[in-house]
């Protein structure tokens, strides 16, 4: 074996991929969802106060087998009307978390909550995606300073 090595330049191997999960907070002591109004109660403690305002963001929360929130993925943050989201990178993320379950999040500077055609229509294109790997899409939050909108209470997801 160690002279067939040797025949091969080293590019040729093949590299080896070791996924390691570490964490420092326990299972229990992880934020349990149950209903939107937890979510965006988690929201409100992640989302910088003097930008929700000001510029659209997009965040993901992953979550575990037991609805408890694993991480919480800046995705993107844009302009004043809008900011894009890749599907590829947020799902990548969700991989790569080991998440179960993911909810999709953006404010709107404006204050209106209701989701636009854009918003609809990325939200099912991440669900449909999702599905493909086992995760479900549970819901995606709107927020604004002064409150939020989910698609789930809404019968949109």
């Amino acid at each position: 074996m160690e002279q067939l090595a040797m025949q091969f330049p080293e590019w040729t191997r093949v590299a080896e991929v070791e996924l390691v999960y570490k964490t420092k907070v326990k299972a229990s002591e992880r934020p349990k969802v149950n209903s939107s109004k937890d979510i965006y109660n988690i929201l409100k403690q992640v989302w910088d106060e003097n930008k929700i305002d000001m510029l659209e963001e997009f965040k993901v929360i992953f979550l575990n087998r037991a609805n408890r929130v694993t991480g919480v993925y800046d995705a993107s943050s844009g302009g004043i009307t809008g900011t894009v989201a890749d599907p590829r990178l947020i799902l990548a993320a969700a991989i790569k978390s080991l998440s179960v379950s993911i909810v999709l999040s953006h404010n709107h500077p404006s204050g209106n909550l209701k989701p636009s055609r854009a918003d609809e229509e990325l939200t099912l294109k991440i669900k449909e995606a999702a599905s493909y790997h086992d995760i479900k899409v549970l819901d995606h939050i709107i927020i604004s300073s002064e409150g939020y909108y989910s698609f789930a209470d809404e019968g949109l997801i």
